[in-house]
């Protein structure tokens, strides 16, 4: 049963989904249809609609494993043997980033320790790549799967809006965040100019100077 933190967590964001995807004269009712379900008939409704893993049954999975897997394509950033990177299709702001821990944990005690090594990881690179104030770092349950948020906050940041994000807008920040850098070239070693010198000294036969 999924507790009400995990309900109102869920009806927000199935809502915000409605908001994004649905067309504006179907909009209302979808979202008078979710606000109306208590936590059982919530939990049905993800269940057959395979955004939840139904207990022992095997219909479906939720939509962060389905994105995990590949099922439901992804703006990747990185991952590691536990966990993955992906820009969020739904941005607090730009560069929202979701770490996604590749089993299916329920709550924030299971969060594999890799998960956490990831979500520190992409928030350097979110400070360096795109230069935000700070990052803020938040675990939540959605869907019953809880997952890592890297918030980037700038001047102006809204929390309580979400945009949902143009596909290029996710390609070009894609892009951005995943560009290797330029290695940098180290500058010759004192010794090592010495021994061209001298090899090159031995090599070539200059006529002594006359007084």
């Amino acid at each position: 049963m999924l507790t009400s933190e995990q309900v109102q967590a869920i009806k927000q964001h199935l809502i915000e989904q409605i908001d994004a995807t649905f067309p504006e004269d179907r909009k209302e009712f979808a979202k008078n249809q979710i606000e109306a379900m208590d936590s059982e008939q919530l939990e049905k409704f993800l269940i057959k609609n395979n955004l939840l893993q139904g207990g022992n049954t095997s219909q479906g999975q939720c939509v962060f494993c389905s994105i995990v897997s590949g099922d439901i394509k992804s703006h990747k950033i990185a991952e590691n043997k536990k966990a993955v990177a992906v820009l969020e299709i739904n941005p607090v702001s730009r560069g929202h980033i979701i770490i996604i821990p590749k089993e299916h944990v329920v709550s924030k005690e299971e969060l594999p320790k890799e998960s956490l090594a990831l979500a520190k990881k992409i928030s350097a690179l979110i400070k360096t790549r795109l230069k935000p104030k700070e990052t803020k770092t938040e675990s939540v349950n959605i869907l019953g799967h809880e997952i890592i948020n890297l918030i980037p906050i700038y001047n102006g940041t809204d929390f309580s809006q979400k945009v949902h994000a143009a596909p290029e807008e996710l390609a070009e920040l894609r892009e951005i965040l995943t560009k290797r850098s330029p290695k940098k070239k180290s500058p010759a070693k004192k010794s090592t100019i010495k021994k061209i010198i001298k090899e090159f000294e031995e090599k070539i036969w200059l006529p002594k100077r006359i007084p």
